[in-house]
């Protein structure tokens, strides 16, 4: 009997046991999934990262991760994984490129042209407008781009206003720093090497002015016309999220021609090269992309303020935008 009543009490014991020890397995098990399912969100949104830099390329890879993020947080991130690695398998970025060449003869700035011609115009119009046809990353993009241009805008408010001053917007795209600078009183000439953006530009201060906006003396010009090809004297000089198309290189060159066109002050961003978004960027080439999709370059920012110094110019003032997809470094630079 007594054997018999210590075999069960042994019994209870190891079941009590196992009840205490249930919801703290339970808790590791939870923890774990909680931890496997903040690992995959964390590469799925720096791979969507990577994807904006090289937007133009992603955006139809953006939105299905997108849409296998949000099914992987209901189903134990299962489907974010698939969806991950499915795109990822995808194609070679240099057979990518030298297919997006072949078009264009291998001229990378012919390519940009026809891109933001066709489709490109259509997505960028897009995220650079106020419609809701819009994915998260587009809209985040919208958000950051808009940010980086109130710095702008704020600075030379600060500096006194802009009535009268002469202004080039090289890059102008839809307008969205050039139109405001115009309703602000700056005689503005704006370009863009898209002629469906420099005519979108036209149409959007048409339509500020026809709802209500106080049409400045000096009306805008929106011309078609690569930045190279840029000419006269300005007060000021700008050029917002352009220099991503350019190899430093060329960008040096870009930069000393803005330069030759601003008496007074040069305002340029860029897509900082650190080791974080170089990755990024490199993951972001993965994804396969339009035809027309076009190459993104990240800077430095000491080669850039090497270039403005070798022009004549020096920083003096710097802002960074990085939302969760757009990353943008902002610097104005004054003659020296």
């Amino acid at each position: 009997m007594q054997a018999l009543a210590n075999k069960t009490n042994g019994r209870v014991k190891a079941f009590s046991s196992a009840n205490r020890a249930a919801p703290r397995m339970r808790a590791v098990q939870c923890r774990a999934q909680q931890q496997q399912s903040s690992n995959v969100q964390q590469v799925a949104a720096a791979v969507l990262a990577a994807a904006a830099v090289c937007a133009p390329a992603a955006h139809a890879a953006t939105e299905v991760l997108q849409s296998g993020m949000d099914m992987g947080l209901a189903a134990g991130s299962g489907a974010a994984v698939v969806g991950l690695g499915a795109l990822l398998v995808a194609a070679d970025p240099q057979k990518r490129r030298e297919q997006q060449m072949a078009s264009t003869d291998g001229d990378e700035l012919e390519a940009v042209k026809t891109y933001f011609n066709t489709e490109g115009f259509n997505r960028w119009q897009k995220i650079y407008g106020e419609t809701d046809e819009v994915n998260k990353v587009q809209l985040d993009i919208r958000q950051g781009h808009a940010q980086t241009v109130e710095k702008v805008l704020g600075w030379l408010d600060a500096e006194g206003g802009l009535a009268g001053t002469s202004v080039a917007d090289a890059g102008c795209g839809t307008g969205s720093l050039a139109i405001p600078l115009a309703l602000r009183g700056a005689a503005v000439s704006a370009s863009d090497i898209s002629a469906a953006m420099a005519g979108e530009a036209q149409k959007r201060y048409e339509a500020a002015v026809a709802a209500g906006a106080a049409a400045p003396a000096t009306p805008p010009k929106f011309e078609a016309m690569d930045l190279e090809s840029v000419t006269g004297k300005y007060h000021t000089v700008t050029c917002l999220d352009v220099m991503i198309h350019y190899p430093q290189d060329k960008a040096d060159a870009m930069i000393g021609h803005l330069a030759s066109l601003a008496e007074q002050r040069l305002i340029i961003s860029f897509a900082p090269k650190t080791p974080y978004y170089s990755v990024l960027k490199r993951i972001g080439e993965l994804f396969p992309g339009p035809s027309k999709a076009t190459r993104a370059y990240l800077h430095a920012e000491a080669d850039v303020e090497a270039s403005l110094q070798a022009a004549g110019f020096k920083v003096v003032k710097r802002e960074m935008t990085a939302t969760k997809f757009y990353f943008s470094r902002l610097l104005e630079a004054v003659r020296a």
